[in-house]
């Protein structure tokens, strides 16, 4: 199977009025096309850096990555971002928001309202086209926020926490919601998480970060059926799985 992230012996340095701050030290991992693949790991890691460094925000001190085969110099059209917030700009409708995207990127928003009606049909906003983002709940509005990402089409689909500011039960009906939507486009999801439950029940495969500077300590692989219900969190599979990621936090010292 294709390879749509290859990170290949990854570090990043900061300058900081307080020295040099090691962020990332040989990071090595890849992700499969189509994989739903998530990274755990403690506050300050470096997870987020690693996911704006694939991004093409920011620039890495060392190492390299790659995405659909070709290095990342820059910001590149073939990736998607959703944020910890949605981030939506509160004078414009929904459809405003998620077209907001496209005139960032230039592109034709006469050829692309109509996927993003889609898009909006997809996450089960329709009907919402002309409403402010105050008048959705916080849930409605992160599901606007990954319409936004995916408006031009890319292949691969950077997550950051996207449900963290969500109460529980909003939480995990947003996690079937985003399973859905994976299902229906099939990209590669790279998911950012603090919770292990969480990162168990969506993914492919969980990647445990060490504390900064940040590196992989292993990859585990997440041999649950598909389709996932709330059920599923009950299965011996799911019990085994959760505490051997924590385990292997509390190993490292890095578990908050």
């Amino acid at each position: 199977m294709q390879t749509t992230i290859l990170v290949e012996n990854l570090s990043m340095v900061f300058n900081s009025n307080e020295g040099m701050v090691h962020a990332l030290e040989k990071v090595d991992f890849g992700a499969r096309q189509g994989e739903f693949f998530s990274i755990v790991g403690p506050s300050g890691c470096g997870k987020s850096t690693l996911l704006r460094i694939i991004a093409g925000l920011l620039v890495p001190t060392g190492g390299g990555i790659a995405v659909n085969g070709t290095l990342v110099v820059g910001p590149t059209p073939d990736v998607g971002i959703v944020f910890q917030n949605p981030v939506l700009m509160s004078w414009r409708t929904i459809l405003g928001n998620v077209l907001l995207q496209a005139e960032v990127r230039r592109l034709n928003i006469k050829e692309y309202r109509p996927r993003a009606m889609d898009l909006l049909k997809m996450v089960g906003l329709s009907g919402f086209e002309d409403r402010y983002p105050y008048q959705l709940s916080g849930g409605m509005q992160q599901r606007a926020s990954i319409c936004r990402a995916l408006i031009h089409d890319p292949s691969l689909l950077l997550m950051d926490e996207p449900f963290g500011a969500l109460d529980a039960l909003t939480r995990e009906r947003m996690n079937l919601e985003l399973l859905r939507i994976w299902r229906e486009s099939r990209k590669t999801i790279l998911f950012i998480t603090h919770s292990i439950p969480e990162a168990v029940f969506l993914s492919d495969r969980v990647a445990v970060m060490s504390p900064r500077p940040g590196h992989i300590e292993e990859i585990v692989p997440v041999d649950l059926p598909r389709p996932r219900v709330m059920r599923t969190m009950e299965t011996q599979e799911f019990t085994r799985l959760v505490p051997r990621i924590r385990r292997l936090l509390r190993q490292e010292g890095s578990i908050d």
